[in-house]
């Protein structure tokens, strides 16, 4: 998908993705990872999410990357933090106490923009993405980690052709397949979703499941 999709959605405030309370999933299984206080953590395509500021509060450095300034300038504004902004090679960097917002494409990121992290959380990015873009995703999130850097990932599932996505349905089968070369893969709950989410029941869904993954790079 190109960037001028994603940026024409931010200006339309077409953002359905978006959540206006802490992922469930996060609360639940982020402590299984066992990082400990001060980790530095990734959140890949962060948008404006509550998340972060859920990670900062567990006592974590929290890196986010997205295309889209609004959604940076948002999330800035809501939560009333003032940053400051420093032109890089490839990125608009956007520093506040304890977030790094790196304004770019994740697929432009190189280790040396992004720093050693020990834990990512991607919860909207794997799914954020057509299937010809999601094999480039995982191996080029592989190329930013370093071995024993852990991942809690959320994916979602539902019939071929009740829905165009994004989100895209994302089969156990890929997550290991595209994963699997560089990465210990644990499945560790999958839910029923669709009596949560009626925006996508009047989409055409009847059958919309979560699963939580735990992945550790090796």
């Amino acid at each position: 998908m190109e960037s001028d999709f994603w940026q024409q959605r931010w200006r339309e405030q077409r953002i359905g993705w978006h959540q206006p309370k802490v992922n469930a999933w996060l609360r639940e299984y982020w402590a299984s990872l066992e990082l400990p206080p001060g980790s530095r953590v990734f959140v890949p395509l962060c948008g404006k999410s509550l998340d972060m500021l859920w990670l900062v509060q567990q006592s974590h450095e929290v890196v986010g990357v997205e295309l889209s300034s609004l959604a940076l300038a948002s999330f800035c504004e809501e939560h009333g933090l003032q940053a400051e902004q420093q032109e890089e090679e490839r990125f608009v960097r956007h520093h506040a106490q304890c977030i790094h917002l790196l304004e770019g494409d994740f697929f432009h990121l190189r280790p040396s923009d992004l720093g050693k992290v020990q834990g990512v959380w991607d919860r909207a990015a794997l799914v954020a993405l057509p299937e010809p873009m999601r094999g480039e995703y995982a191996r080029h999130l592989a190329s930013l980690l370093d071995p024993g850097t852990q991942v809690l990932l959320v994916t979602m599932e539902y019939p071929a052709g009740e829905m165009e996505g994004p989100p895209f349905s994302v089969s156990a089968a890929e997550v290991q397949e595209i994963f699997g070369g560089a990465f210990h893969v644990k499945l560790l709950e999958t839910g029923d979703m669709l009596a949560g989410n009626p925006s996508l029941r009047e989409r055409g869904l009847n059958r919309l499941v979560e699963q939580v993954w735990q992945l550790r790079r090796f």
